[in-house]
């Protein structure tokens, strides 16, 4: 069995080149626009700049693959297309799609571009994976964010696609309607615009009861004085329920399964995934670094669990889970 592909975020240039050199061997990264789920002012690539990270990458041995997984709305899909032919034509290894109209589009009008399935499509079962291997010749599948290592190693025995897992970083399950709970709010979709709670929508102020984070003016958490503060997105905001304060539909803590390296290697998965082209280029070398150590301990019969508290402090909110990868409360 060979080693597991470790695949970085790259929100920029320079965080590309920081991933690379801190161990990555496939780096992915969008366009600047809202065809890709990162649509944030200052990142993201030009066309131009996606040739030149692709020849970079190249000439190291590494890859690039291209995030075009929003989905293209009616009237304007010219754009999602045009960032299909502009991975295309930059040299990328792979696009990372979801809309199904898009991977008819890619398959059609360049038969030779890898396709990899985005998490967004939410390809969770064996007759999910096969339907879209054998209608858009998808060669590989982003696993959904809510499957157990046992269930990830069940699908893996029932198909040939390769498969990529979520392993480190924000932990958006993204496929499951909480998304629009933040369109509702700031009026911009994060599957249609790739925006989830806008920067200048975002505000923090004092309160007689303490920090209070709002979006778009919605009260969203409330912060006892020295407690750490989150970032306010809708679906991680605290609601009160039958007298109940909590999060209702997911915690803002992040994903670190560094532990599981050695589950996901033996059930099979291709490569495991870092979250975080919003981040900056000191976030991705660590954590990069330290799973790259952890992959490498892994192949030579070590303990990869070993590098996890490198990144314990890089967590949202100060907090790590392991996800449904371990799905406790079955």
């Amino acid at each position: 069995m060979g080693s597991i592909e470790l695949v970085c975020p790259a929100g920029s240039p320079a965080m590309l080149k920081a991933a690379v050199e801190a161990g990555a061997d496939s780096v992915y990264c969008g366009l600047r626009d809202e065809t890709n789920a990162r649509n944030f002012p200052g990142l993201n690539f030009s066309p131009e700049e996606l040739a030149q990270a692709a020849t970079w990458a190249h000439a190291r041995g590494r890859k690039l693959l291209v995030a075009v997984n929003t989905f293209a709305r009616a009237g304007q899909s010219a754009r999602w297309r045009a960032s299909v032919d502009a991975a295309a034509t930059s040299g990328a290894d792979a696009v990372i799609l979801a809309d199904l109209g898009l991977l008819a589009y890619a398959r059609e009008r360049w038969p030779d571009l890898r396709l990899h399935l985005s998490v967004q499509a939410a390809a969770g079962s064996p007759e999910a994976v096969r339907f879209y291997a054998q209608a858009y010749g998808v060669r590989r599948i982003v696993l959904p964010r809510v499957l157990s290592v046992q269930e990830v190693a069940a699908l893996v025995r029932e198909t040939e696609a390769e498969t990529e897992a979520f392993v480190f970083g924000g932990l958006c399950v993204m496929a499951e309607g909480r998304c629009a709970l933040s369109s509702y709010a700031a009026r911009r979709s994060p599957n249609l615009c790739g925006v989830c709670s806008p920067p200048e929508a975002v505000s923090y102020t004092e309160e007689d009861e303490g920090l209070v984070s709002r979006l778009a003016g919605f009260a969203l958490d409330q912060y006892a004085p020295g407690e750490k503060a989150g970032y306010p997105t809708l679906c991680k905001g605290r609601f009160e329920a039958r007298g109940l304060l909590s999060y209702l539909f997911e915690d803002p803590v992040s994903l670190n399964a560094m532990s599981l390296l050695a589950g996901l290697k033996a059930a099979g998965v291709t490569a495991v995934k870092i979250e975080g082209r919003q981040r900056g280029k000191a976030y991705v070398a660590r954590v990069a670094g330290a799973f790259r150590q952890a992959i490498d301990a892994l192949d030579s019969g070590g303990d990869p669990q070993a590098f996890a508290p490198l990144l314990t402090d890089l967590a949202e909110g100060g907090r790590e889970t392991a996800g449904a990868y371990r799905k406790l409360w079955r």
